[in-house]
């Protein structure tokens, strides 16, 4: 199920959001060697991405002497001297790489066109609409928040993986988590493509409920099958993002009464977004609805 947009017009202007998308697009883009060859590549994202190993020991991999050789030599399947070579290219390369910037650095970095194509779709839909209701200031510090949490989540579960881990994905599921329960009955116009493709409205709890428990059968079937190593898709930093995102926005957060009945739709606009599709809530309406 891929979401297209929701039912659920906002009333401020996006800015965070939207600065958010810009600033990965560009990092994408304009930083990252993203049309160079594929081990430019690799080099970026370990100067650059946030790495398991290099947290749980608070140094990164050129200065973790002997016991990050062995790391490598383990999950790279490299002899003692190849390890050692790519010790010393990682300090000639990468210098004096911070392992706590990294963590801030990766949440802005992206693998591939599908990889960042899909985390700023449900950014996007999803990610305006929670920022309506906290306000911008509070809206970054829960997505930054959201994405630390991620990232010591997906941490625990490797944490000798050499792997780098890069993406926005732990903080958007933050920001996922947080609109299941503020918006569980909001419409979501999603795309379907099992055995047929159609497009159809469906509940954000169905949605985002299906996105999670896909998430947490991956997560825990990587688990099983001892594939923790950090390489692939990085699914606790996706459950750890999205659970605390539901657990603050079910302790803090404004929310819509569950059994409620759903909102009113909206009319649709021709090729018109949320934003462009603002409002004045009608009398006597809340949270800025207004009749089919």
């Amino acid at each position: 199920m891929i979401p297209i947009r929701d039912d659920n017009p906002t009333r401020r202007f996006p800015i965070v959001t939207l600065a958010i998308i810009a600033l990965n697009v560009l990092a994408f883009v304009l930083w990252e060697p993203t049309f160079s060859t594929q081990e430019k590549q690799q080099e970026f994202f370990f100067c650059h991405a946030e790495i398991p190993w290099e947290i749980s020991h608070q140094a990164n991999l050129g200065q973790g002497g002997a016991e990050a050789r062995r790391a490598i030599e383990d999950q790279l399947n490299a002899t003692s001297s190849e390890a050692e070579q790519f010790q010393a290219g990682f300090r000639r390369t990468c210098g004096n790489k911070s392992w706590w910037e990294a963590i801030f650095v990766s949440m802005f970095l992206h693998g591939g066109w599908l990889h960042i194509g899909g985390n700023m779709l449900f950014l996007w839909v999803f990610g305006n609409n929670v920022e309506d209701k906290l306000g911008p200031f509070f809206y970054f510090a829960f997505y930054i928040v959201a994405g630390i949490v991620a990232t010591i989540t997906q941490m625990v579960i490797s944490l000798d993986s050499v792997i780098p881990n890069l993406g926005a994905s732990g903080a958007i599921a933050g920001v996922l988590g947080a609109y299941l329960l503020m918006f569980p009955r909001r419409r979501v116009l999603t795309l379907v493509i099992f055995f047929f493709i159609t497009f159809v409205y469906l509940p954000a709890f169905v949605v985002l409920g299906a996105w999670f428990v896909l998430q947490l059968f991956s997560g825990v079937g990587e688990l099983g099958s001892r594939v923790n190593t950090g390489g692939g898709v990085a699914f606790f930093a996706h459950i750890g993002g999205f659970v605390f995102g539901a657990v603050m926005a079910l302790l803090f957060f404004p929310k819509e009464r569950f059994g409620a009945a759903p909102p009113p739709r909206r009319p649709d606009v021709p090729g018109g977004w949320a934003w462009r599709q603002r409002r004045p809530p009608y009398p006597g309406a809340h949270g800025g609805d207004w009749p089919a």
